[in-house]
């Protein structure tokens, strides 16, 4: 089980047939940190798409003073939009 803190929140992904959703999660408060969608960073549903989310969300976190998170694939394999989104979240300057 993947577990995040303050200092290391937990960033999920989640891929719908619309929509994909990320939020970064402090759990031992069960706070949402950082969210973001595909609506927000006005992408597409798309590998490019992904792209830009994980940059989107990779500027919020750094404004939230967050560098380094946990990556949650939600049980998804590592390609894809989840690679693509990780590939531009570590672009915008995000640790996994």
């Amino acid at each position: 089980m993947i577990f995040g803190s303050v200092k290391r929140p937990r960033l999920c992904i989640f891929i719908s047939l619309k929509d994909i959703y990320v939020q970064a999660v402090d759990d031992k408060k069960g706070n949402t940190i950082v969210s973001a969608d595909l609506k927000e960073a006005k992408a597409k549903n798309n590998i490019e798409g992904a792209m830009k989310l994980g940059k989107l969300t990779a500027k919020k976190c750094l404004e939230k003073k967050i560098s380094v998170v946990v990556f949650d694939r939600g049980g998804r394999k590592y390609h894809g939009k989840v690679k693509s989104f990780a590939d531009g979240a570590k672009e915008g300057g995000l640790k996994f």
